[in-house]
């Protein structure tokens, strides 16, 4: 079968509806995302509280889907991937609505509690439906389609944040996810199958573990970033999160049915993908998410809508090229496109070294747009091939575990973009917070330097890599 016959390969039928549905999930919780950041300061007044008090309500959340993320493959397994999938839907929505309806901040940080509970839930499991169900020529199109929702929902949940808060209530961002919810629920019942549940004891030595760890590692070094208490309190809990890891780790290796299975490491694709090259891109890829809005109005002056529009179109340059990433994969094969995509994103990010006060904001808005296509290219074929050899037994665990570790280099980016800033300040003889315009293209060309990393794995792929996605 020729690269032409399998270009148009996509998901048809009960496939199609299943990863639309995973990909409305996803679009739910990303828009709740960025719709809490722009009303957190209307909230602080209805709280009577600060901003920075406000940001518990991210923090719990975060922790949540620490704790909770390394049981949903051991879930899915045990109940049935889409009753839980359906399940977390609910919990996401009912604890929307007690969000929105919270008249203090212990009442509203304990609803955000359990609403990370059911997104953790909700986006691994819908990621491992999404595998479960459709089959591998099809994947690469699937993720393609999967991931627009995930890209569109933080790109408009600003502006909707803003204008909800501005003109009706920032209680209406929570409301919105309830007919979303409500669809979405109905829809994963009429047309996600229903599998069988898998009994096997559950691992409550490993939850304890995995849990105690992963929350050690976000509080420590969101403390270390000035988000979280002391910087020396920041330290110590950081510091006592790598033993537990390592306890984790050997637990993982020696238990007979491990809630996180370190089985998928065997294979060398995952693990580059995982561990490897692909982390570096992730981190650099989080740290220019949270360096190009700051950027921009505080290194470049620009006003916070002028900004919006530039970092949305870093989106635009995203989306645009997944209608064409597919057969350029198809074309030059995985190998190629990991290669080039992330070099030409490394090069994008340098370009931001030369942005200054006289660089026009059309000429900025085209380059972030380029910079975005490339990313597209890149983290398509990432996340394609990080499952593409992963045998069908292994996928939960493998899931679990790519879910895992997502969370976890998120967290460590957010933390180590925030000390990476105040570092560069501090070397400038300048208070932490009083960042310059040369800080932030410091800041930036070692994100260009972190994501050139990723050639040093991509370039011993093999030739045929991921051949079985491209159909061949």
């Amino acid at each position: 079968m020729s690269a032409e016959d399998t270009a148009g390969t996509r998901p048809t039928g009960r496939a199609l509806l299943v990863v639309f549905i995973v990909a409305a999930a996803a679009f739910m919780e990303g828009l709740d995302a960025t719709i809490i950041v722009t009303a957190l300061p209307k909230m602080a007044q209805t709280f009577q509280t600060s901003v920075v008090a406000m940001s518990i309500g991210l923090t719990t959340y975060m922790l949540a889907v620490a704790v909770l993320t390394p049981t949903t493959g051991w879930m899915a397994d045990r109940f049935g991937a889409r009753n839980v999938f359906a399940i977390a839907m609910v919990v996401f929505m009912a604890t929307s609505v007690g969000c929105g309806l919270s008249d203090g901040l212990t009442e509203f940080a304990m609803w955000r509690l359990l609403q990370g509970a059911g997104g953790a839930l909700m986006t691994s499991t819908g990621r491992l439906i999404v595998f479960r169900n459709t089959p591998k020529s099809q994947l690469v199109r699937a993720i393609n389609w999967m991931t627009v929702p995930m890209l569109i929902g933080p790109a408009v949940g600003p502006p909707i944040g803003g204008f909800l808060t501005e003109y009706v209530s920032w209680r209406a961002g929570f409301f919105l996810n309830v007919p979303i919810g409500l669809a979405g629920v109905v829809a994963v019942l009429l047309f996600i199958p229903k599998t069988a549940g898998e009994r096997r004891p559950f691992d409550v030595t490993g939850f304890a573990l995995n849990g105690a760890a992963l929350t050690a590692l976000i509080w420590g070094m969101q403390g270390l970033a000035g988000e979280a208490g002391s910087l020396l309190m920041g330290a110590l809990v950081t510091a006592a999160s790598v033993p537990l890891i390592w306890l984790a780790i050997r637990h993982a290796r020696r238990a007979e049915h491990p809630l996180v299975s370190l089985a998928p490491f065997q294979n060398p694709m995952f693990r580059m993908t995982t561990l490897g090259g692909g982390n570096f891109m992730r981190m650099s890829m989080g740290s220019v998410g949270f360096f190009m809005p700051l950027m921009f109005q505080i290194g470049l002056g620009l006003s916070p809508l002028v900004s919006g529009l530039l970092v949305l179109a870093h989106v635009a340059g995203d989306l645009v090229v997944k209608s064409v990433t597919t057969r350029t994969i198809q074309h030059f094969g995985f190998r190629q496109i990991m290669i080039w995509s992330i070099l030409v994103y490394a090069a994008g990010l340098f370009v931001f070294v030369v942005f200054n006060h006289q660089t026009p904001v059309w000429l900025m808005g085209v380059l972030v747009f380029l910079s975005g296509a490339a990313r597209s290219l890149q983290m398509t074929g990432l996340t394609s091939l990080q499952y593409a050899d992963v045998p069908q037994p292994q996928m939960s665990a493998a899931s679990t575990l790519g879910a895992v570790s997502m969370q976890a280099t998120r967290a460590l980016t957010i933390a180590l973009a925030a000390m990476l800033l105040q570092a560069i300040a501090r070397i400038g003889g300048r208070p932490a917070d009083a960042l310059t315009l040369g800080d932030f293209h410091v800041a930036f060309a070692i994100a260009a330097l972190v994501a050139t990393i990723g050639v040093l794995w991509y370039v011993r792929m093999p030739a045929d890599a991921g051949d079985e996605l491209r159909a061949r």
